[in-house]
């Protein structure tokens, strides 16, 4: 599959470092293709993986999360809250100290194929993260540019509450992320309330 992005290589530092971050967001769409009908027949349709992260150090994937609001019937669980939460337990496990951990996100970059919404942007902004990257704009709770400006280090960001500014940067490879939603809602959600349209097959 061809990458595309609605950005220009003028937008980064280097050609080098525009093909690294397309070639790391055509990893987690195509890892997404690959899981969704996977365990279809095991798997309930709550579980459909239509947003997924991971979180990069040193130009390695440490942790990734995926959506699982319907699967657990959480709101909170989104795939940033969840690549977060197992990062925190494997730092816990080998015993980092609150200081240390803080200073691990400094140097963590994150990657998702939708912007992340006004919960996870000030998480992020808490945790001190370095850089945010995303597919699609989330015009509905978009917390980084689309509704608010969480990310950025004005009067509307977290920085006046203990938040930290980071640096974020959308639209990469937005068309591929928006067809996964599409793809998503047009097959229909089980855990929505009763009545609701008829759940179509694969």
């Amino acid at each position: 599959m061809m990458v595309s992005s609605n950005l220009s290589r003028r937008s980064f530092g280097s050609s080098r470092d525009f093909d690294l971050i397309n070639h790391t967001v055509l990893l987690i769409i195509e890892l997404l293709r690959s899981f969704t009908w996977r365990h279809s027949s095991t798997h309930s349709r709550s579980s459909l993986f239509f947003v997924r992260c991971v979180i990069v150090m040193d130009r390695k994937v440490i942790s990734c999360g995926r959506n699982r609001t319907n699967e657990t019937r959480n709101a909170t669980r989104h795939a940033e809250i969840e690549a977060i939460d197992v990062l925190l337990d494997q730092w816990k496990e080998i015993k980092l100290s609150q200081a240390e951990v803080s200073k691990m996100f400094t140097n963590c970059y994150l990657y998702v194929t939708c912007e992340p919404c006004i919960m996870c942007a000030t998480a992020l902004s808490f945790l001190g993260i370095k850089e945010v990257y995303y597919g699609c704009a989330n015009d509905k709770f978009g917390g980084c540019g689309s509704i608010l400006s969480l990310h950025k280090s004005d009067k509307t960001s977290c920085e006046e509450v203990g938040g930290k500014s980071y640096k974020c940067t959308g639209g990469i490879m937005a068309e591929e992320a928006v067809s996964l939603f599409r793809n998503f809602y047009e097959l229909g959600n089980p855990n929505a309330p009763k009545p609701h349209r008829p759940i179509q097959q694969p």
